[in-house]
C-alpha cells in the first residue's frame, strides 16, 4: 500500500514546501483489521502519546501512519530516517548572514565605518512541527543514529525542544505546542542500515507491532491497487501467502509482491493459470528473490518452490471466496 492510497494530498492542501494537510481518500481500503489498528493509534495520539509502528517492510506502516495522521485533521510533516543526519538536519541551523554597513562622511576628510554581521537561523521540520502543533511522521526513524534522535527525549518527556545553537538569538529552547504529535515507524533492528533504539526513547512511545495483514485485507488492497478481477487477485494473494509461510529466515514476499504481479497481469490481460507461461515467469521473477541470490556458475543451488505453489493454487477447481464477494 502507498501513502497516496490512504491519504490523498491535493495541491490546495499544501501549506508550504514541507507541510501537507492529508485527507482521507475514497480509495482507502478499510477492513476490520485496518480499522482496529487505526482506532488504537488514534486513541494513543488523542491521549497525547507518540505512536511507534514497528514491523517488517511491506506491511503498510507508512500508509497507516498517514491515515492516522489524516484522522487528526492537523498539518503533517514527513521525515525519512537517514544515517547521515545530524541534529541540525532535524531542528535547524544558521544559514547565511546579513551585513549592515554605515559610512559616516559628515566631515569630508573623515570617514567613519560601522559594520554589523548577523547570522540567520532557519528552522527545520522538527522545530516547525513543534511550534505549529503539527503531526510529525518520522519514517524508519531507526535508520538515524541514536545520538541524533536523543533530541526527542525532552520533546516527548518535558514538552521542551532544546536549541543550544539558537541561544545567541535569545531562544535556547522552545515550548512544544500542545497539539504536536509524533508517529514513528521502524523496520526490525536486524535489518541492514538500522540502529538499536535507546531504551529511554522507547519508554516514551507506545509501540504497535505491525505484521502482514489477513487474507481478506490483502485481497481487497491488491484489487484496489491493480484493478484485476477479484477471482484472479485471490489466486495471486494465496500464492504469495503460501510462499511467505514457507520462508524461514529468508526473504518473505509481501503485499507489494501481490500488487506487482496483479498490476502486470491486468496490464497484459492474462489470467492466473499454471499453463500460462508468462504468468509463471512473472511469479518467478518477483517471488524468487532469495533463490536468485544463491547461485553458482549461473545455476541456482536451491530449488525454487514457486512453480509448484503456482501450479497447486492456480489449478484449484473452486475459487476461494472473499467476504461479501463471489470470486
Amino acid at each position: 500500500m502507498s501513502a497516496q492510497s490512504l491519504a490523498a494530498v491535493s495541491e490546495d492542501s499544501v501549506l508550504n514546501q514541507d507541510t501537507v494537510q492529508p485527507e482521507a481518500s475514497d480509495a482507502f481500503v478499510c477492513t476490520p483489521a485496518v480499522e482496529e489498528l487505526t482506532e488504537r493509534a488514534s486513541a494513543y495520539l488523542q491521549a497525547g502519546y507518540p505512536v511507534h509502528l514497528a514491523g517488517p517492510a511491506g506491511t503498510g506502516k507508512t500508509t497507516l501512519a498517514f491515515h492516522a495522521a489524516a484522522k487528526r485533521g492537523r498539518p503533517v510533516k514527513l521525515i525519512h530516517g537517514n544515517d547521515e543526519f545530524g541534529v541540525s538536519d532535524l531542528v535547524g541551523q544558521d544559514n547565511g548572514y546579513r551585513r549592515n554597513t554605515v559610512v559616516d562622511n559628515f566631515i569630508h576628510s573623515v570617514v567613519k565605518t560601522q559594520e554589523e554581521v548577523r547570522t540567520f537561523w532557519i528552522d527545520n521540520r522538527v522545530t516547525t512541527a513543534c511550534l505549529n502543533g503539527e503531526t510529525l511522521i518520522y519514517d524508519e526513524f531507526n535508520r538515524s543514529r541514536p545520538e541524533v534522535n536523543n533530541l526527542f527525549l525532552s520533546i516527548l518527556g518535558e514538552g521542551i525542544l532544546n536549541l543550544p545553537n539558537r541561544r545567541h538569538q535569545g531562544a535556547g529552547y522552545l515550548q512544544v505546542h500542545p497539539e504536536f504529535r509524533v508517529i514513528f515507524t521502524s523496520n526490525p533492528e536486524e535489518y541492514a542500515g538500522t540502529h538499536k533504539t535507546q531504551d529511554a526513547l522507547r519508554d516514551r512511545m507506545i509501540t504497535m507491532k505491525i505484521d502482514h495483514y489477513d487474507r481478506e485485507t490483502e485481497i481487497r488492497v491488491t484489487h484496489a491497487k491493480s484493478g484485476l478481477p477479484l477471482s484472479e487477485v485471490a489466486i495471486v494473494v494465496d500464492i504469495v501467502r503460501e510462499l511467505r509461510e514457507q520462508s524461514v529466515n529468508h526473504h518473505r514476499p509481501t503485499l507489494r509482491a501481490s500488487i506487482a504481479i496483479a498490476r502486470i497481469m491486468q496490464d497484459r490481460k492474462i489470467t492466473a493459470r499454471s499453463n500460462n507461461s508468462f504468468f509463471r515467469a512473472i511469479c518467478r521473477d518477483i517471488l524468487d528473490m532469495e533463490i536468485a541470490k544463491v547461485r553458482r556458475d549461473g545455476a541456482a543451488l536451491v530449488e525454487s518452490p514457486v512453480d509448484d505453489v503456482v501450479a497447486r493454487i492456480s489449478s484449484r477447481a473452486r475459487r476461494p471466496k472473499i467476504v461479501g464477494q463471489e470470486v
